[in-house]
């Protein structure tokens, strides 16, 4: 592993910075409106033909078709001023291309449900004769997919599958009849299937296109919160929107969580099957899907509640039987990359795993025998973009070169491995059908992405985009630069970080410091990519630094890119060694002759804002001040799928829940603290900081508090976040000034 970039980065810290004294100072509601966001291609949807690809313009009111290997190249293959059948839709929202490449799926008015998931009213846009036309009128759908065939699009209402089948004059039938909300969902998953297993369809049309594959998620013993709705808007108030709730099927740490079954549904025969599996009523189902080439193979991934043991079944779809084929155990838990990714070439497929300490990619046949291990090193995959199964060579990404520095490579059958990539940075890539080409987006620390393509021996072809207008302006307003360094904690780790400051700042002129954190486990806020800082390009950062803070992001233990060990040292005492890190990495950047120790702030959101909370509470008084928005207080307030992963259930882990508390070791609080929590937070509940603000009263300890009515996890909106990062700042202003 190398480490001149870390010692760059450590030297540069003392050395003063250089100050554009004709830039302009940085506004908070440029940062917050997107004045410094990067352009980049939005969606691209790669073609058959490995040569072109689909993507949106900027206001996605077309669908061009583009070439990898000619930029100048570009069709218009959908225009919304111009289509037949139009009935006023002046933009869309997102689009899927049909396995013929004769029909596009357009999606419009969504409406968020969760996270990842919306309903949206879906049209059909056939290319041949510029036609839209709608995909249903029996109100809006979810989760449409196409069957390999194209001949009919699956999607879910209200909890149940539906069939269109495009050779019957659109003709629709229900294949389900017993969803409903908060009790039964067919198709798709439920609130905590879709945030911690990272999916948002739970179907699949077999090789055939005769058969659908379904997971049902029966939520009946879900514990049901019943989140009143605080009125925000006076013009729209009555007596029922004052009384209003937002009901949340929420399974908190060792609490009964969804119930799963696999189903299948004959097309043809409209018979309905059960998958016989003899799991217990605690497993969780996290992907299902169907061999691409086998119309009788769905394989079926299974996890125990501990999240320890994964096992993939080949389920036979018609006779319901099922064979284990694989088994995976883990000490710790099972990483979710292990049966996210799982791609099939012919009688192949390749899955992640971390078996080795590493996140690697390994080579089975279809009866679950591994034929190799691909990737080998003490470096993490971080994605899988493709095999070709006729020269045996596989295309990923991976941190081998630097701890924080991403590169695509390929890696052909006799381990012979080329970096398509070299330059050191950020890079991720889409590649085309067959692997022959790749946009690549490149950024570094101080860097706004670049955007090429690249063919698959690393030679570029063209660069798309330039973000030239973004540089200019990062030069007029004079953004900090971000400097990597490294340290040894007193425990010896090593922890890296990156910081900006003053230029001023000296040991005659110190200044306060601010330490932003998230620190989750796997997660990852010290990279060499632009898109650092709370703010892509540090603009928060910059923002805080022309205010007269240095800023530094330290990961500590339990984050990721360092090995499976590294990430899961943090096992079953989540909080204490990340928090302890926070604490070592203050104290080593106030004996930087340029830093107040004495006026050192800590904030973070969400993990990060726990990980405030347990900081200040460590035990060793070295933050004045921190915010803590939307903060786990207590990891028995939060969902079971997340918590159980890292720290078991509660009855199983008392001794580890009570020393990863928050509440617990709010005797040891230091500094003054500002909690900052949405009423709406279906995500994050705001028990998690009333149940805080509560012990802190009956300790005695002021505190300050703001809370933002109507607003979820993400506290989303132009006001909103310019109110809040106003009240973070003038918090931090009177704290450490």
């Amino acid at each position: 592993m190398k480490r001149f970039g870390c010692m760059l980065g450590l030297l540069s810290l003392f050395i003063p910075a250089t100050m554009n004294v004709d830039a302009k100072e940085i506004e908070l509601k440029q940062i917050v409106d997107g004045t410094f966001n990067a352009k980049g291609m939005g969606s691209i949807t790669p073609t058959a033909d490995g040569i072109h690809y689909l993507t949106a313009n900027d206001d996605y009111s077309r669908i061009l078709m583009r070439s990898f290997k000619d930029k100048n190249y570009e069709e218009v293959v959908l225009d919304l001023a111009t289509v037949r059948g139009n009935n006023g839709i002046k933009s869309f929202d997102d689009y899927i291309l049909s396995p013929k490449e004769d029909k596009i799926l357009i999606k419009t008015n969504s409406t968020k449900i969760f996270r990842r998931s919306s309903t949206a009213d879906y049209y059909i846009f056939t290319i041949k004769n510029n036609m839209l036309e709608p995909l249903s009128n029996g109100g809006p759908q979810q989760e449409p997919k196409f069957s390999p065939d194209g001949n009919v699009i699956g999607f879910v209402r209200e909890g149940n599958i539906f069939l269109v089948k495009l050779l019957f004059n659109n003709s629709e039938s229900q294949i389900t009849k017993d969803g409903k909300k908060n009790s039964i969902s067919n198709g798709v998953p439920d609130w905590a299937y879709e945030e911690e297993f990272s999916f948002t369809s739970a179907f699949d049309f077999s090789a055939d296109s005769k058969m659908v594959a379904y997971i049902k998620f029966n939520e009946n013993g879900v514990n049901r919160f019943d989140m009143p709705f605080f009125q925000t808007v006076m013009e729209d108030a009555n007596e029922q929107s004052l009384l209003a709730e937002k009901q949340v099927q929420y399974p908190v740490a060792g609490a009964s969580y969804s119930k799963v079954s696999v189903h299948t549904f004959d097309i043809k025969s409209s018979v309905t099957r059960d998958i016989e599996l003899e799991l217990d009523s605690n497993t969780y189902i996290p992907r299902i899907k169907f061999v691409a080439d086998e119309e009788n193979n769905l394989f079926v991934f299974t996890l125990n509640r501990r999240q320890n043991n994964l096992e993939v079944y080949a389920a036979n779809p018609r006779s319901t039987l099922c064979n284990l084929i694989l088994r995976e155990t883990d000490d710790r838990y099972i990483e979710t990359t292990s049966y996210m990714d799982t791609e099939f070439y012919g009688d192949k497929f390749i899955m992640q795993s971390e078996k080795d300490g590493y996140n690697h990619l390994y080579l089975y046949n279809l009866r679950g025998k591994l034929e190799r291990q691909i990737t080998k090193g003490e470096w993490d995959v971080l994605a899988f973009h493709g095999y070709d199964a006729k020269s045996g060579t596989v295309y990923y990404e991976s941190n081998e070169q630097d701890t924080y520095n991403r590169n695509v490579y390929k890696i052909d059958s006799k381990g012979r491995k080329t970096c398509l990539t070299p330059e050191e940075g950020f890079n991720t890539a889409i590649f085309s059908s067959n692997n022959s080409y790749f946009v690549n987006t490149w950024s570094d620390l101080n860097t706004p992405p670049v955007l090429s393509v690249y063919d698959n021996k690393g030679k570029q072809i063209s660069v798309i985009e330039e973000n030239g207008e973004l540089k200019e302006l990062v030069k007029e307003y004079d953004i900090v630069k971000k400097e990597f360094f490294s340290f040894t904690t007193s425990e010896g780790v090593e922890l890296y970080g990156w910081m900006v400051k003053p230029a001023n700042a000296d040991e005659s002129n110190k200044c306060p410091l601010i330490l932003y954190q998230y620190g989750g486990p796997g997660s990852n806020e010290v990279m060499n990519s632009w898109n650092t800082g709370f703010y892509n390009g540090g603009t928060l950062e910059t923002y805080l630094v022309n205010k007269g803070y240095a800023v530094a992001v330290v990961d500590g233990r339990g984050t990721g890119m360092r090995g499976a060990d590294f990430k899961k040292q943090t096992y079953l005492q989540l909080g204490v060694m990340e928090s302890r890190d926070q604490v070592e990495a203050a104290k080593y950047l106030s004996a930087l002759p340029f830093i107040d120790a004495d006026r050192i702030g800590i904030w973070g959101w969400s993990y990060g804002g726990y990980n405030t909370l347990m900081s200040m509470s460590e035990g060793t008084p070295v933050f004045k001040a921190g915010v803590a928005v939307a903060p786990v207080t207590d990891w028995r307030f939060y969902d079971a799928p997340y918590t159980e992963r890292f720290m078991q259930m509660p009855k199983e882990n008392g001794e580890g829940y009570k020393a990863s508390s928050a509440i617990e070791r709010i005797d040891k609080l230091n500094g003054r603290l500002l909690l900052v929590h949405g009423l709406d937070d279906d995500n994050v509940f705001f028990s998690n900081t009333t149940a805080y603000m509560q012990a802190l009263i009956e300790k005695g300890i002021q505190f300050d508090m703001q809370v933002y009515p109507g607003k979820e996890h993400s506290l989303v909106g132009r006001s909103t976040r310019m109110h809040l990062f106003g009240k973070i700042v003038e918090f931090f202003d009177r704290e450490l000034k």
